[in-house]
Order: C-alpha cells, then structure tokens, then sequence
C-alpha cells in the first residue's frame, strides 16, 4: 500500500477513511509554507508515493515526468462531498504509478438559493 501525502488543502478526515495506508499531513511534516515544486522534492525524498491534493493549478505548474510521487487532484476540497467520494479517491490512490496525475471528479455542491426580500 502506498505511503500517501496529505496536502494542507485536503481534509484530515481523509487520513482515517485510507486504511492500510501510511497516511501524513504537510503539517505533520512541517511543511505547510512549501511551494509546489518544494513540496513534490520534498514528498519525494521523504519517500511518499502519492500525493493528494485540491490545487487543480499543480499539474499545469509542474512537470511530472521522471517523478517518483504520483499526483492525486480532487476537484473540491469540501469535506461534506469528500467524504462521500472515498470510495473513488481510495480507488485513485490504490491505482497510483509513480509519476502519474489523476483528477478524482467530485459533484459539485447543491447551491441553496435564498429566498427573495419583500
């Protein structure tokens, strides 16, 4: 089972739904102020297989090729539809090869229009 990186964007909630996992946060590691690019190096060197993250901008910003750590992006970082999807975001990591990038499409949240003023 991959060692997997929480990103500070992910809710910790993740960590106990990804059993047989090791599962750490960038704030466990004492990483929370690295940049992307600092963060990948440093995942990597650590050891960790997979990241999981909600910034959709990294895959645009970093080049993954001839990386070790895959990339897991979810679409929305909102615990209240995560938590929903675990399945799907255990199947992401389950499936994970180094250097590769995978979007875990979450539904969009049900907008709640307010009623209108007098």
């Amino acid at each position: 089972m991959p060692s997997v990186l929480l990103d500070k964007n992910i809710p910790w909630d993740v960590r106990r739904h990804l059993a047989g996992h090791t599962v750490r946060t960038t704030e466990d590691e004492g990483w929370s102020d690295l940049s992307n690019g600092d963060l990948l190096s440093a995942a990597e060197q650590a050891g960790f297989e997979v990241m999981l993250t909600a910034d959709q901008r990294t895959c645009y910003q970093q080049n993954l090729t001839g990386r070790r750590l895959a990339l897991i992006v979810l679409s929305s970082p909102a615990w209240p539809i995560v938590k929903d999807c675990i399945p799907a975001i255990e199947a992401a990591v389950d499936a994970a090869t180094p250097g590769s990038y995978h979007e875990v499409r979450l539904p969009r949240p049900v907008l709640r229009r307010r009623p209108r003023g007098p």
